[in-house]
């Protein structure tokens, strides 16, 4: 029986339990659930909370399947339910775990679903602002996959932008042709022609005429968009490999283009289309909002189409290439209103207004001053100068006589960056402090490693051991890790849920602090006992497995050694 199982029994029990939630017991010694429930209903039934929690016991073993999965179930002052799981029952259900598919994990209803992440705009560097896209999209792509769904991945590239006119500007005010550029060039271009633009009105309005020219199809500003999006599609590809990050679809805004007029003859059909101040729009206010959503602008005044605009043929697009259920996105929370706008126009548009999009935003990466994070230069660091400051600092930290291997010491430092971002909400920003981050001991990704490796070496030394659990659990470090194995679905299934990973971060780090605690506590190689060997080295084989699937959705890999 699992936890939900049991809330749903007890609400059945009596109609008047509205809600009912099981939480851990924080006293493993007197019970390993609780139900405090019963104060509620004392106030609504004018009872007790004693006389509600005892009644609710009374019926509750009167249920065979009650006594057989709980050695205890009882009522305690001033009106605690307690429930204490028989030892025979945690380890059915561990074995059940051991040797079925995903640890027998009840799966949710299959659902096509495409996620839209890591979309970083061409012709400019990536920056530590393209970190959490990237890994926070990846490891929500890989937990939706694990639970069963139908999960298409597109990068969404911005390369059709303002950004695009003001590097060909850029080129040809140097005099340079399509086949002199080169990735320093870009680099080096556009900040200066960005930072010119904010100060010169005519310069921006060129590049703004310039970037409605590419998407008319001048064909010489074409070739230079060519030639910018193969060079700077081939440097985010080698960083987004080097962190694990990988995508079914490599589309852009420009792709989106060719269904721009199927988009408008939808709106136009709608009769959703106005002009205003020389620009037409979409009005999206409704009459529920308690603050103002502006309108969608679907054409600029200048007459050339913006992201609003690509984003609706996107979806467009992607209905007809896939059918999606849902379609999901992730960008920065200040991205909310704009995707609020997008949504609601999608939904009044007749093909695409039975899909469910969603918008997960994320929060900053900051520094130790709890702004956005910054190089010592006072710079937004480039992504490749945050992997070797993080490379620095951890073998500063963590010296060894022996070096590291070059394959191992790039898994470790991914578990840095990618460990201190996902134990955090996704939805708050978060201090990145590499030092702390970087430590072995402590909440960190090596942390999580050690773990694993200091437990698998155990199981290789001890491969004959690993069967089936027997029925005993022989102490309190012992029954602790179990009772942590057993929240692994719920874990899964409240992040699927969520879209959290931060739930799963932290389920791995409280699961490997026990399992260390359970290492210390009970030392295997010198067991005599066979019986009670098998058992617990059972277990951590079992506790290894569901830290590397873990791991792997959190695309951190495992180093042969550290």
């Amino acid at each position: 029986m699992k936890l939900s199982e049991l809330e749903n029994y007890i609400k059945e029990l009596d109609s008047t339990v509205e809600q009912v939630k099981l939480i851990k017991s924080n006293r493993p010694d007197l019970c390993d659930y609780q139900y405090d429930g019963c104060f509620n209903l004392a106030k609504k039934l004018h009872k007790s909370p004693m006389e509600i929690g005892s009644g609710l016991v009374s019926k509750l073993m009167e249920n065979e399947e009650m006594n057989k999965k709980f050695s205890k179930i009882e009522c305690v002052a001033p009106g605690f339910i307690n429930f204490t799981l028989t030892d025979s029952f945690i380890n059915e259900t561990l074995n059940k775990m051991l040797t079925q598919p995903k640890f027998n994990i009840e799966l949710p209803k299959k659902e096509k679903i495409v996620i839209d992440y890591g979309g970083a705009n061409v012709a400019k560097p990536l920056h530590v602002g393209h970190l959490r896209p990237a890994i926070v999209g990846e490891a929500i792509k890989r937990l939706l996959r694990y639970m069963n769904q139908d999960v298409v991945s597109d990068v969404h590239l911005g390369d059709y932008g303002l950004q695009i006119g003001q590097v060909i500007y850029g080129l040809k005010e140097k005099n340079l042709l399509p086949e002199d550029i080169s990735l320093e060039i870009l680099t080096d271009l556009y900040p200066k022609i960005s930072a010119l633009c904010k100060e010169n009105e005519k310069i921006k309005e060129k590049c703004s005429l310039m970037t409605k020219d590419l998407q008319d199809g001048n064909p010489e500003y074409q070739e230079y968009f060519r030639k910018i999006l193969e060079i700077s599609k081939k440097d985010i590809k080698k960083i987004y490999d080097y962190l694990g990050v990988s995508f079914d679809l490599w589309l852009g805004e420009s792709n989106a283009y060719p269904y721009i007029p199927f988009v408008t003859e939808e709106l136009e059909k709608e009769k959703l289309l106005k002009k205003s101040e020389g620009a037409i729009i979409v009005e999206v206010q409704e009459s529920t909002d308690t603050l103002e959503i502006p309108p969608l602008i679907y054409k600029a005044s200048n007459g050339a189409y913006l992201y609003s605009t690509t984003d609706l043929a996107t979806i467009y697009q992607r209905e007809k290439d896939f059918k999606p259920n849902k379609i999901i996105y992730i960008a920065d929370s200040r991205q909310s209103l704009h995707f609020t706008q997008v949504f609601r126009t999608s939904k009044k548009m007749e093909k695409t207004k039975t899909i469910d999009c969603e918008f997960l935003g994320l929060g900053t990466i900051n520094g130790k001053d709890n702004k956005p994070f910054k190089t010592r230069a006072g710079n937004t660091p480039k992504l490749i100068e945050l992997f070797n400051d993080t490379k620095e600092t951890f073998i500063k930290t963590n010296p060894r006589e022996e070096e590291y291997k070059e394959t191992d010491l790039h898994k470790l430092i991914n578990s840095i960056i990618k460990f201190a971002d996902l134990q955090n909400n996704r939805e708050k920003g978060y201090i990145f402090d590499i030092e702390k981050f970087s430590a072995i001991n402590g909440k960190t990704g090596p942390y999580i490693l050690y773990t694993y490796l200091r437990t698998q070496k155990i199981i290789k030394n001890n491969p004959q051991f690993v069967d089936n659990l027997g029925k005993t659990i022989y102490n309190v470090h012992d029954r602790a890790l179990r009772l942590k194995v057993l929240e692994l679905e719920e874990v899964l299934n409240y992040a699927f849920k969520t879209r959290m990973p931060s739930i799963i971060a932290n389920y791995l780090y409280e699961i490997s602090v026990l399992v260390n605690a359970f290492y210390e506590n009970n030392h295997i190689n010198n067991l005599e006992n066979n019986e009670k060997k098998k058992d617990w080295v059972t277990l951590l084989s079992l506790c290894t497995k569901i830290i590397q699937k873990l791991l792997e959705l959190l695309v951190i890999e495992i180093p042969d050694k550290m």
